[in-house]
């Protein structure tokens, strides 16, 4: 029997720079080896046991209303950060046909010329735009079903328009100016859902960072042995999210995946690592994951506000306006950095970096 060798196959994958999408177009029937997964231990819902449970959904309309109701919303964000970790918005001031764009841009991307997008296919986490499949694939057990366009927004030194690729250059640079303005409103009623100034996190910097990952999930030919996206957690503040209608996005809510359907003209929020250490457990930073199916393919759009790409050295902690003698810091400093680091070593291991961070 020939001994298997999993780092020539997968640098041989490598090589071909065509991701994912060139083992599809090749015809493949059966997906190679280090994509397959064990099991997931945590159970599946059973539907004559548990009931359905939907993630919230909150009008940001409300903010341009009078102030009870801008408290309404305020308290709708908080319980919903606090519970699920997540939530979808509606009316946030991104017009439809710009959603709609951006996810046309991504599949463009991909089912462009394989000789085009080879350019920009990299494993050089310095690049300001790089096209991979899977940034961690040398260290994971195995391997998800997907490739990835990453490009950093925001701050400076940043990517440069004539940076991004041609064909979806102007709707990126459209779809991130939206994605900063409310991401600078969501930073505010964040601030005020945890009881403090509705600056406090913008006068952080949470909103200075922005990277833009392009996800695309080709249709998979056993998606049984295989996952979209691992059980994770954000390592940033906040993530926003633009999913098409294939869905297949799940949290992790008491022990059960629970389903994040698309939404028509819905973004989905969801907290990131470093606010959930900023705010010393109020706010969750909840594990999720992206199924693989044989529909597709599945394209998604994830902002990252994050300043792991800026030279600062500020240092995150638990905010000492929340503490209390009944409440105790739960993590030693950090710089976003530091985190990221720790984050990208140890890849999508189902292990929430977190962890290394508490008291």
């Amino acid at each position: 029997m020939a001994v298997y060798d999993k780092e020539s196959e997968i640098k041989a994958f490598d090589n071909t720079k065509a991701g994912v999408k060139g083992l599809v177009d090749a015809g493949v029937t059966k997906i190679p080896r280090f994509f397959c997964h064990p099991t997931d231990p945590v159970v599946e819902p059973e539907p004559t046991k548990s009931l359905r449970l939907e993630i919230p959904i909150i009008d940001l309309g409300d903010l341009k209303l009078n102030s009870a109701e801008r408290r309404n919303l305020v308290e709708l964000v908080r319980r919903a950060s606090e519970t699920f970790g997540f939530f979808q918005v509606v009316n946030h001031g991104i017009p439809l046909n710009v959603l709609d764009e951006m996810l046309e841009g991504v599949r463009r991307f991909n089912e462009q010329n394989l000789e085009e997008k080879m350019r920009y296919y990299t494993r050089d986490q310095k690049k300001n735009v790089l096209f991979n499949c899977n940034f961690d694939l040398y260290k994971v057990a195995a391997a998800n079903w997907r490739d990835t366009l990453f490009c950093l927004l925001a701050p400076e030194p940043a990517a440069k328009p004539e940076d991004l690729p041609a064909v979806c250059r102007d709707i990126i640079v459209e779809y991130s100016n939206h994605i900063r303005r409310l991401g600078h409103a969501l930073f505010e009623i964040l601030s005020e859902a945890l009881g403090l100034n509705p600056q406090y996190l913008n006068e952080l910097q949470c909103d200075e960072g922005l990277s833009h990952l392009s996800h695309y999930y080709p249709p998979c030919p056993e998606p049984h042995l295989t996952i979209g996206t691992s059980k994770h957690s954000d390592p940033d503040f906040l993530t926003i999210l633009l999913q098409d209608h294939i869905g297949g996005l799940q949290i992790l809510h008491q022990n059960q995946w629970i389903d994040v359907l698309p939404l028509s003209g819905a973004l989905v929020v969801n907290i990131g690592d470093l606010l959930q250490l900023v705010s010393n457990d109020k706010f969750r930073s909840v594990e999720h994951r992206v199924l693989a199916s044989k529909r597709g393919p599945r394209v998604s759009v994830a902002c990252f506000f994050t300043t792991r790409y800026c030279p600062s050295e500020r240092c995150y902690g638990p905010a000492k306006e929340l503490l209390s003698e009944e409440n105790t810091p739960k993590y030693k400093e950090v710089t976003v950095r530091e985190y990221s680091l720790h984050f990208n070593i140890q890849g999508l291991n189902g292990i929430s970096a977190l962890d290394r961070f508490k008291l």
